[in-house]
């Protein structure tokens, strides 16, 4: 199977929202899978292969950091109280983006790089799921 089918199949699966989805050609096949957040990975051509799709909406550079939780967002210790961080700001490793409110315990999100924060991508009191973009690194 060449490299151009299955980028199409990628772009199929990106266009129908498709989570997974397997191809068997003779006795070559390929399973794609889709994950939050997705990196692209190629495995080399082989009788039975397995490649992770592109993600499913292109995002601008930088790292992101992503939440280790269910739960609700916040951007400050308390209401009225000044928020962890701003968009702009340098912070370092381990310092506190955010907290994340799960089962009434009040879980900080603490930067895993140090770096200037170029967008805050979820709002104080916001639902979020695992995995979900909360911050995006200046690249």
């Amino acid at each position: 199977m060449d490299i151009r089918k299955i980028k199409k199949l990628i772009d199929l699966m990106i266009e129908s929202d498709l989570q997974a989805i397997e191809v068997k050609e003779g006795d070559q096949s390929i399973a794609l899978t889709r994950r939050n957040p997705v990196v692209a990975a190629a495995v080399p051509a082989m009788p039975t292969s397995s490649v992770e799709a592109a993600p499913v909406k292109k995002s601008p550079r930088g790292a992101v950091e992503t939440s280790p939780m269910v739960g609700v967002f916040y951007t400050a210790a308390s209401p009225g109280e000044p928020t962890f961080i701003k968009v702009g700001q340098t912070v370092s490793a381990g310092d506190t983006l955010g907290i994340i409110e799960a089962m009434k315990i009040m879980n900080p999100i603490e930067a895993t790089q140090s770096g200037v924060i170029e967008e805050i991508l979820v709002k104080n009191g916001e639902v979020i799921q695992f995995g979900q973009p909360l911050f995006r690194y200046r690249a």
